[in-house]
């Protein structure tokens, strides 16, 4: 920081001394609780702003969940930490704060650093990576990018909310060390290293304390030992305790306008249950908060001038191109061969209709989608491109999507129109004030999603609802289902507020020629709501046709051309916030369609959109996989630049992809009377295969290029490791070059420095490194003085381990190709 820098700090501090010296109890209270879904109250007397508040990782959605106002939709987390590049995620949250300072948006609810600690966990997709370290670096990238840009960030979801099983109550239970070495480990690097002005407090419970209420765990360990300064922020509708979460160290209970804080809290005051500092720590936290992203008057923003615009389309494709890991290529399967010649059939109704960001509250509605088909039906020359269906992930109904255009029309009780806003799909998801324009909850009788249909192909349609209430569906200006869907067995709030999926009507219907489509949603009293929304969706499903037969068109397109490239995907059933999946299976027949089409042409490139590892069966019988995550708007047109030899796969695997779900250390994600015991310890992900001596189908860090790399000479010590490399091959490329720390064994066999029990090995540095063909490129990594320590639990204080180790540079984890040892004191 320099004195210019400090300078600014203490005029902030100052602006903000002197605001909170004019607030009473009353005002200082309602502004620690949202006054809506998004945003905090303006004070204009001490020329506070509204603090507006904005999911989420991938996009910046603003104040409304509507299309209304695209966004641009980047690649998932997991895509982001596939590039090893902490530089490069700090390009992207450059450009979220752009799209931030568009939408009026100060803070955005993001970044989520939970762990992948079993393969199961539904909402991966939004986390970065298995590993600790990974996870901080690349999340120490995102933040600094975003607040370089002049907005706020929340790293969340503070911590243990590693799975979504029963979430709002689960008491994750956790010994003290993997909680340091592990959970709480990239929250630490983030708020040391990058300094992040906002935190978001989990919904669960660690060690028996609810996380909106952990004293030690926020209040001495986050902001005590730490050193952190910003706002503490509930999970939506986390807090639950007035005099739990302010003494607990939670500043800001969202949304509003009813929470445990506001009216509640200054009562808590005046009868003595609650000090009035600890509501000034709070507000003060929050004008600190508005006072860095510029809302408060007499405070200089920590960034005054915006940084250069960013291109936001050409950044998600090269996001997505970097972040796709190439895991096999056999005999140079890809890129595929010049133009001349070439043909390709591109099967799978995933290539077609492409799931480009995963589910829940970070979706976000982008102005454009590129789906593979799109994307190589462009970079291909005519004629050299088919297109075959082959099977669909999806069995039943989903948002109506391709071929409709719609709109929600909200009426009162005589019929009269309130207010219509635009849909995207047939999804209805309006949350607090999400209403169109002169719409409110209190005059709402009724919704109707309305308009046309142009199907795709003749046959007999499928309709559907999926949420909970009254409805009335017609097709062609013909009622076909009127009735109500009641709540199921969901256990997760968020499931259960969408309903389960429900097949209502058939109806047969012509290739190309439009029909009327409505669905009208009878709007429930919503008075005694705390949280007020609308949450419905008109489902689709085209024409079901037999699945072998689907199966037989791709095979004999893929017979005729010279590559097959299959797609295969998950679906928002399979993944999506609210829910952990059940196993890692493909859903529908991908996988019959994935060995058909093999069995049928040996240059078969099989293309994983997954936001998380599922099972690939026939790895072994095709040429090439792809993994390519959920890649944003732009996936497709990267897709064709990656396929085609335009830019090189640059990603490495961020977490284990395990040959089948027996073969994953830790599977249990499902609480037993309400805990989750984390009892494998500090053996996730890497340190759990190299422990029990089990190999996945494809290590941590592994990733393939398109060019080979010699691994030179290596030079350590305790502080850095100074590495050599040189592209070998024909083509430009990058390269991840990954360092490991092994204990040395003593030559009695026991182990000199594994006391108490440390893995055998762990990620302790990487860069990443471009050259052109014959170049070589010399890197420093730095080695964290935190690689030679553990967290004693007597002591409750990290201890360095001395002795030898293993340094490891390496390809992935496992491919080891220089080492050295070093004696640490």
């Amino acid at each position: 920081m320099t004195d210019a820098d400090q300078v600014r700090d203490q005029i902030r501090d100052a602006a903000v001394e002197a605001a909170l010296g004019t607030l009473d109890l009353d005002t200082k209270t309602l502004l620690l609780a949202g006054q809506d879904m998004w945003s905090l109250p303006a004070i204009p007397a001490i020329g506070l702003q509204s603090l507006v508040m904005s999911d989420g990782p991938v996009g910046v959605r603003g104040v409304r969940w509507t299309a209304d106002d695209p966004s641009l939709a980047l690649p998932s987390p997991t895509s982001l930490a596939a590039a090893w590049d902490p530089e490069l995620a700090r390009r992207a949250g450059r450009l979220l704060a752009q799209e931030a300072r568009r939408k009026g948006v100060h803070v955005l609810l993001a970044p989520t650093v939970n762990l992948h600690r079993s393969p199961l966990g539904g909402r991966h997709f939004e986390c970065y990576s298995e590993d600790p370290y990974l996870t901080g670096a690349v999340g120490s990238g995102y933040v600094s990018g975003v607040q370089d840009g002049g907005v706020g960030t929340t790293v969340k979801h503070f911590v243990g909310n590693d799975a979504e099983t029963e979430r709002f109550t689960v008491d994750s239970v956790i010994a003290p060390r993997p909680l340091r070495e592990l959970y709480l480990a990239p929250f630490e690097a983030i708020v040391e290293g990058a300094r992040p002005w906002g935190v978001m407090t989990a919904y669960n419970q660690v060690n028996g304390t609810t996380m909106t209420e952990h004293r030690h765990l926020v209040n001495e360990v986050l902001r005590g030992e730490w050193g952190f300064d910003g706002c503490n922020i509930s999970d939506w509708m986390a807090a639950r305790s007035t005099t739990g979460d302010i003494t607990g160290g939670m500043d800001v209970a969202m949304p509003g306008p009813a929470t445990v804080y506001g009216p509640a809290l200054a009562e808590a005051v005046r009868a003595g249950e609650v000090p009035e500092s600890a509501v000034d720590d709070a507000v003060r936290n929050v004008l600190r908060l508005a006072a860095r992203v510029g809302a408060l008057e007499g405070a200089p923003a920590v960034v005054e001038t915006a940084p250069a615009p960013v291109d936001g389309q050409a950044l998600a494709r090269e996001l997505a191109t970097r972040g796709f890991v190439l895991v096999r290529n056999e005999d140079g399967a890809l890129p595929l061969d010049a133009p001349s010649g070439r043909t390709v059939a591109l099967l799978g109704a995933a290539a077609r209709d492409a799931r480009v960001l995963g589910g829940g509250s970070a979706t976000v509605f982008p102005e454009r989608v590129v789906s593979p088909l799109d994307g190589l039906a462009a970079a291909l020359p005519a004629g050299a491109l088919t297109y075959a269906v082959g099977a669909d992930p999806s069995e039943e109904p989903t948002p109506a999507d391709q071929g409709f255009e719609l709109v929600a029309v909200c009426r009162d009780a005589s019929g009269a129109i309130l207010g219509e806003g635009r849909l995207p799909t047939g999804q209805v998801q309006w949350i607090g004030d999400d209403l169109p324009a002169g719409a409110t909850y209190a005059t709402m009788a009724s919704i109707e999603v309305r308009g046309t249909f142009v199907p795709r192909e003749s046959g007999e349609h499928t309709f559907g609802t999926r949420g909970l209430g009254a409805f009335s569906l017609a097709v062609g200006g013909r009622r076909l289902w009127s009735g109500v869907q009641e709540m199921g067995d969901e256990a997760d709030p968020f499931e259960a507020f969408f309903g389960a999926p429900s097949e209502r009507a058939r109806v047969t219907l012509a290739e190309g020629e439009p029909v009327e489509v409505s669905l009208t949603y009878r709007v429930p009293d919503m008075t005694a709501m705390p949280l007020k929304a609308v949450m419905f969706s008109l489902l689709h499903l085209g024409p079901r046709r037999d699945p072998d037969e689907l199966i037989a068109e791709a095979v004999a397109a893929a017979r005729a051309a010279d590559t097959a490239v299959v797609v295969v995907a998950t679906t928002e059933r399979v993944e999506s916030e609210g829910f952990d999946r059940g196993d890692l299976a493909l859903p529908g027949r991908q996988d019959d369609l994935v060995r058909a089409v093999a069995a049928a042409n040996p240059r078969t490139v099989v293309v994983v959109n997954a936001g998380s590892p599922v099972e690939l069966p026939w790895r072994e019988d095709v040429a090439a996989v792809l993994l390519t995550w959920f890649p944003g708007q732009e996936g497709g047109a990267a897709l064709a630049d990656v396929l085609l030899g335009e830019a090189e796969p640059g990603g490495r695997l961020p977490t284990t992809w395990p040959a089948r779900l027996a073969d994953a250390p830790v599977t249990e994600v499902v609480p037993t009377d309400g805990r989750l015991e984390y009892v494998e310890g500090l053996f996730i992900g890497y340190r759990a295969y190299e422990k029990h001596g089990v190999a996945p189908a494809y290590p941590f860090g592994h990733g393939l290029g398109y060019t080979d790399w010699a691994y030179e000479s290596l030079e350590a010590t305790a502080d850095s490791v100074r590495v050599r490399v040189t592209n070998t091959g024909l083509r430009p490329g990058r390269e991840v070059v990954q360092v490991y720390l092994a204990p040395v064994a003593t030559a009695s066999g026991g182990a000199q420095n594994t006391t108490p029990e440390r893995p055998a090995s762990w990620l302790a540095g990487f860069a990443s490194v471009a050259a052109g063909p014959g170049e070589s490129v010399e890197t420093e990594i730095p080695l964290p003085a935190r690689a030679f320590e553990i967290w004693d639990e007597e002591a409750r204080g990290w201890r360095r381990i001395g002795g030898a180790y293993e340094v490891r540079v390496s390809h992935a984890h496992g491919d080891t190709r220089l080492t050295t040892v070093l004696d640490i004191a």
